[in-house]
């Protein structure tokens, strides 16, 4: 998805910020205030860069960054050096720089953004204030409903999970569920891009009188555990640990326990619901039907011609992953697997301008980030994992849902193969449906590229979410 600068995206407390480092300013006048830049990644994602300047009554230096897009603000500028209109900015929390020239006659600074082993050009514009994210759906405080904060063990992982849950206000035993993330580690409200899905979903579910329950992933938030070297399989056994929760909490009615996972989380929840007689449904919002490979194949010829791309980089593009991915499923062993990784892209590269490989931000850090992504635990049975053979045990009533702008989880290929398995395997009641004019993330979008994820107010349109809640509680009354 391009850099996220703070996991999770959390916000820092913007009076702890009271340690930057004066590494030699002439006349800091010209660079003090606040300036804002677009940042475009690789997949064509625009996101604003906001660096915040003053000098204290001290005298001291006084920075920050902001990515308004990703909902952070805050993070801790360690160091700022300014010399014959040479600024350089380090970011240590996050392993980003910035260095640039300032322009008097336009007031700019035109620079580049370094971050990971990767270069990204950045103008920044002096402006007045920080840009206000708006996310309307984000519920606001009282709520109609209990909010407690849960830890529990996954006691053969020896992990602790911690999450929320919601319960209505009414007389229980109520219905509940268990939301569950999709890929990349999540925190409890799946939070990107200043959006907080499930946080959203959670609120309109619990106020029909449905118990939710979200989760910290693994090693991020207030749950531990090693989330890189773990797999879609190891997570399933996460959401298993929470049906238990569930079931022991007398607030809930054992009988009504149901999932709903988003993305890599359609995959987790057949398993669970195969593993576990206690899932009662399970709602699959953008779920592969697929192996991993095909739709890494598809995703990515997709979002390129959303983005403009040509044909023949975008073919050559798909034989590049063809190679790489025959590596991941061919060769075991993780070292050997590496090198030959390794050896495809620095052949790649070797073909390539200077010029290209800046706008591709690549460079031999980021070799080694893509090397590792690509011969971890995760993605090694990610591209193998064929989820059809599961939905065909899965019996509990299923509701598969797409977006028909969708351009990482297609809907057409996709809803077909889950719609073809769970008819395969006998399943008495499921609903497969495409929702016209949505996105991955169940926004109303115009093309559905992740660039237009940040941009996009809404967090989840109102008819996903009332498709949700409506079927979930035909089946639960």
């Amino acid at each position: 998805m391009g850099c996220t600068f703070q996991p999770g995206g959390q916000q820092q407390n913007n009076s702890q910020i009271n340690n930057t480092t004066d590494e030699g300013t002439e006349d800091l006048s010209d660079i003090e205030g606040i300036w804002m830049g677009n940042l475009t990644v690789p997949g064509g994602l625009q996101l604003r860069i906001i660096f915040n300047i003053f000098t204290n009554p001290d005298g001291s230096i006084n920075a920050s960054m902001d990515s308004p897009d990703q909902g952070v603000s805050g993070i801790p500028v360690d160091t700022v050096s300014y010399k014959e209109g040479n600024l350089s900015l380090e970011v240590k929390s996050i392993e980003g720089s910035f260095e640039g020239v300032y322009k008097e006659s336009s007031e700019t600074i035109e620079g580049e953004w370094k971050q990971a082993g990767s270069a990204f050009p950045l103008i920044l514009n002096r402006i007045e204030k920080v840009p206000e994210v708006q996310r309307p759906q984000d519920p606001v405080k009282p709520y109609p409903y209990t909010e407690e904060e849960v830890i529990y063990e996954n006691k053969e992982a020896e992990i602790k999970l911690a999450g929320t849950l919601t319960l209505p206000q009414s007389e229980g035993p109520f219905p509940a569920v268990i939301l569950i993330t999709g890929s990349g580690q999540q925190n409890r409200d799946e939070e990107i891009f200043g959006h907080r899905p499930f946080l959203v979903l959670s609120d309109n579910l619990t106020r029909q009188g449905i118990a939710v329950l979200r989760v910290d992933d693994r090693g991020i938030g207030g749950s531990t555990g090693n989330f890189s070297q773990a797999t879609t399989e190891d997570f399933a056994g996460d959401v298993l640990a929470g049906v238990e929760f569930l079931k022991n909490r007398t607030e809930i009615n054992p009988d009504q326990i149901g999932l709903i996972g988003h993305s890599e989380g359609g995959l987790i929840a057949p398993i669970v619901a195969v593993k576990s007689p206690d899932i009662a449904f399970i709602v699959l919002m953008a779920a592969p039907g697929l192996t991993g490979e095909e739709i890494l194949y598809m995703q990515s010829d997709l979002i390129a011609r959303a983005e403009g791309v040509s044909n023949e980089t975008i073919a050559q593009n798909r034989a590049l992953m063809n190679r790489m991915f025959s590596v991941v499923k061919e060769e075991e062993n993780n070292t050997i697997a590496e090198e030959k990784l390794r050896e495809i892209l620095r052949a790649e590269l070797a073909n390539l301008s200077e010029e290209e490989k800046a706008n591709l931000g690549y460079s031999e850090a980021a070799i080694d980030s893509q090397v590792k992504e690509l011969s971890s635990p995760w993605m090694r049975f990610f591209l193998i994992y064929d989820p059809r053979p599961t939905l065909m045990r899965v019996k509990c009533p299923v509701l598969a849902i797409s977006g028909e702008k969708d351009l990482q989880v297609p809907p057409k290929e996709n809803l077909l193969a889950i719609d073809e398995a769970l008819r395969a395997g006998g399943n008495k009641d499921y609903s497969v449906k495409e929702l016209p004019g949505l996105n991955h993330l169940f926004q109303t979008a115009k093309t559905g590229s992740p660039s237009e994820y940040a941009r996009i107010e809404e967090t989840i349109s109102p008819v996903a979410l009332e498709t949700i809640g409506n079927w979930i509680s035909e089946h639960t009354q």
